[in-house]
């Protein structure tokens, strides 16, 4: 659930959702989300000062309160 959350906010921001990935870590205490996207989308995703990135991760924590889970998510270059 968490994945296409993150999927669909980040295809919404972008100008190339083709280029939209999310792949999920399980790690023993939480789960990663590893959003990669195309280089020149990616200060579309993180924002300036990295407030559009700071508010996809408040949403994310949000979600997985509800679960229990600890998810973090980690944008790739």
């Amino acid at each position: 659930m968490e994945k296409d959350l993150v999927e669909y906010i980040a295809k919404s921001l972008v100008d190339d959702p083709s280029q939209v990935e999310v792949t999920i870590v399980e790690g023993e205490k939480a789960t990663i989300l590893e959003l990669k996207v195309a280089p020149e989308d990616i200060g579309k995703v993180i924002g300036k000062h990295g407030r559009i990135a700071k508010s996809i991760r408040t949403v994310l924590q949000a979600s997985s309160a509800k679960t229990g889970k600890h998810t973090v998510l980690e944008i790739l270059d």
